[in-house]
């Protein structure tokens, strides 16, 4: 087995190992979610975690790791007889990224079922994790359903399995750590609000900081063992204090006080529910406890704010997690009153838990940047800044809610929530043979296919006599995620200020629906001579989300150069993920110009993607009196249908997707 990496021996990442120890004291707190870019021991100091648990009494022969002391009195493999049991170490159990649903909460053997009539259930990496930890790296990778489930049975320390009409619950209590790098995409704050407690982990720019991970690194590397040994003394202190916190954390007390405290934070930062107060308040007694006190203190409460609110303040995957501790520190300070001390009975006019009505920080710079020189008129009449044939970023204006662009016909795509798709999940539409390992079972087409046979296999019993080749695999119908790549004109005839800021808006809330809907996004624009991918597909909402905001305009409209870089983007991604079916969102006024015979390459460029069966959807910018249509016939070329701004809310797009499919057929 190999030696891990001493917890003790991390170099830095404080916040990371106190989280990681709290959760070990605590494991109530509810696990966490480590952010960061890669290269930065996340998973080094989770798998590291794992040596310093304390050792498990378990029953003899239970593969559900019961107490012995308190064994499950539903345990699948119970009752318990009382005395046998054995001692090992805690488990550390990784749930990879691409496990399926069976292999999570277990699954039952089928064909002993069908021909022995026996409930026979094979428990899955919930139960091997049950008093150990879960370890799942790239967590926002990971399907949704699985992560549901995954969450609920952390939530309810229980995990239940329903399957052809047996129902299976065993207890499923552990130490929950995901890891992500927010580049490759986020997780919906649903699911962020599930962990307890987040930590933003980064490399150090200290040089001698490191320098001395390197030596670290290559000195383990060298010698894992001779390492680890020298570890070992400060690895036993940590066990040993991990021990003595669990046995005072039941005598640690949380008074009125600190409760006040962290309902006033929790208040004061608006975060949604009731998880925050109880897991601040967990995670405050846990602090405690690790620093040897009976009482919780105010400095354990601003710590457990800081690790505990900062993910659930997030209202849109454009939001940056983060608390604001001056705001923070005024509001302990408020209510920062001794539990011996009478409560006021007129809290004032902000009443309590108002955060002493301290205004939000006003980051937004006044004004649009405007030097207030004359500008010169655009190739649209629009003006534009003297002398640089370029503006600055415009802001873009608040985001709206639209309905769904959807790609025709069925995919097979990854799972999400824009397409129709064949996928695991999803309601039943039919039956085939299994093509490998059988995943989901079509009872009655299995029953079907062996009940033919019975009588020339012999049977003579109450059991129905199966083979393998009797298997059936359901087929279901559910919802993939597409790779939306929206192209953007962002030349001058785009660079009047006003448009350009509802034309940021209206891709900004596509891009929120992309990230709603668990699709890969790309980002390609096109001005002056060329046209630039500002973001390779990558299923990051938030990374196209910034770019798009400092997006400069102006110069002329080349929009052939547009859609050739969009047209071999497609190319390429369609060789790295095949099954994922293409969406293109081209945002422009439909004009295009410069070179020769701009329009004629223009048109030419768009019948390739008719010719690919590409889905498209113009959004026409073309504003004013006085309007060509050009973005119209651009999508008649490119097979696709055109939508106004205006056309593109919620509340306008009813008919769109129905036009989209028309066209495509």
């Amino acid at each position: 087995m190999t030696t891990p990496f001493p917890f003790t021996a991390v170099v830095g990442q404080d916040d990371l190992r106190l989280a990681l120890l709290l959760n070990a004291v605590s494991p109530a707190v509810g696990g966490v979610l480590v952010r960061g870019e890669k290269g930065t021991a996340k998973s080094t100091a989770v798998r590291a975690l794992s040596a310093l648990m304390p050792t498990l009494d378990v029953v003899s022969g239970c593969r559900f790791s019961c107490d012995p002391g308190s064994p499950d009195p539903g345990c699948p493999d119970g009752p318990h007889e009382p005395g046998a049991f054995e001692t090992r170490a805690a488990r550390m159990v990784e749930l990879p990224v691409g496990a399926s649903e069976d292999r999570l909460v277990g699954a039952l053997d089928i064909e002993r079922a069908l021909s022995e009539g026996v409930k026979a259930f094979e428990p899955g990496l919930l139960a091997d994790a049950h008093r150990g930890i879960l370890y799942v790296d790239e967590v926002n990778l990971l399907h949704d359903h699985l992560v549901d489930l995954l969450l609920d049975a952390a939530a309810m320390g229980a995990s239940y399995v329903e399957r052809e009409g047996v129902s299976v619950r065993h207890a499923a209590r552990f130490l929950l750590v995901g890891t992500m790098n927010p580049e490759e995409g986020e997780l919906r704050p649903q699911l962020l609000d599930r962990f307890g407690l987040t930590v933003e982990v980064a490399a150090s720019r200290e040089p001698d900081q490191r320098v001395e991970v390197v030596r670290r690194r290559l000195a383990y590397d060298d010698d894992p063992a001779g390492f680890a040994a020298r570890w070992a003394e400060e690895e036993a202190a940590v066990r040993a204090r991990i021990v003595a916190a669990r046995e005072l954390l039941p005598s640690v007390r949380l008074g009125d006080g600190a409760l006040r405290q962290i309902a006033a934070t929790c208040a004061a930062f608006e975060v949604d529910g009731m998880r925050a107060d109880i897991v601040m308040a967990r995670t405050a007694t846990a602090l405690a406890a690790w620093a040897g006190r009976t009482e919780v203190l105010a400095e354990d409460v601003r710590q457990a704010a800081l690790l505990a609110l900062p993910h659930r303040r997030r209202r849109n995957p454009f939001d940056a997690p983060g608390l604001d501790e001056d705001k923070l520190d005024e509001t302990l300070e408020e209510f920062g009153g001794s539990d011996d001390d009478d409560p006021d009975p007129d809290p004032g006019p902000d009443g309590p838990g108002g955060g002493g009505g301290q205004p939000e920080p006003d980051d937004a710079p006044q004004g649009d940047g405007d030097t207030g020189a004359r500008p010169e008129a655009g190739e649209d009449g629009q003006p534009q800044p003297s002398g640089a044939g370029e503006q600055s970023a415009a802001r873009a204006s608040e985001p709206f809610r639209t309905k769904v662009l959807s790609v025709p016909g069925i995919g097979e795509g990854a799972a999400g929530r824009r397409s129709r798709a064949r996928t695991e999940h999803g309601r039943t539409t039919g039956a085939r043979r299994p093509r490998g390992a059988l995943t989901k079972l079509h009872l009655a087409a299995t029953v079907q296919a062996a009940a033919p046979h019975q009588r020339a296999r012999g049977r003579s019993g109450p059991g129905l006599v199966v083979r393998r080749d009797d298997l059936r695999q359901a087929t279901r119908e559910g919802r993939e995620g597409n790779l939306v790549l929206f192209v953007v004109d962002a030349s001058g005839s785009m660079a009047a200020r006003q448009r350009m800021s509802a034309v940021k808006g209206a891709v900004l809330s596509l891009l929120l629906d992309a990230y709603q809907r668990r699709d890969k996004v790309g980002l390609v624009t096109f001005r002056g001579t060329a046209a630039d991918v500002a973001l390779p597909p990558t299923s990051s909402v938030d990374a196209a989300a910034a770019r798009l905001e400092t997006l400069p305009t102006g110069g002329r409209t080349p929009l052939a150069a547009g859609l050739l870089r969009a047209h071999d983007v497609l190319r390429v991604e369609r060789l790295r993920d095949p099954a994922r079916r293409p969406l293109v969102v081209l945002v422009t006024d439909g004009r295009a110009t410069g070179g020769p015979e701009p329009v004629a390459l223009a048109g030419r460029a768009a019948r390739l993607f008719a010719a690919d069966g590409v889905a498209s959807v113009v959004v026409d910018c073309e504003s004013g009196p006085v309007r060509l249509g050009l973005a119209g016939q651009l999508a008649g070329e490119l097979g696709g249908t055109a939508v106004t701004l205006d056309e593109l809310r919620a509340d306008s797009i009813a008919g769109l997707v129905k036009d989209v499919q028309r066209r495509a057929a």
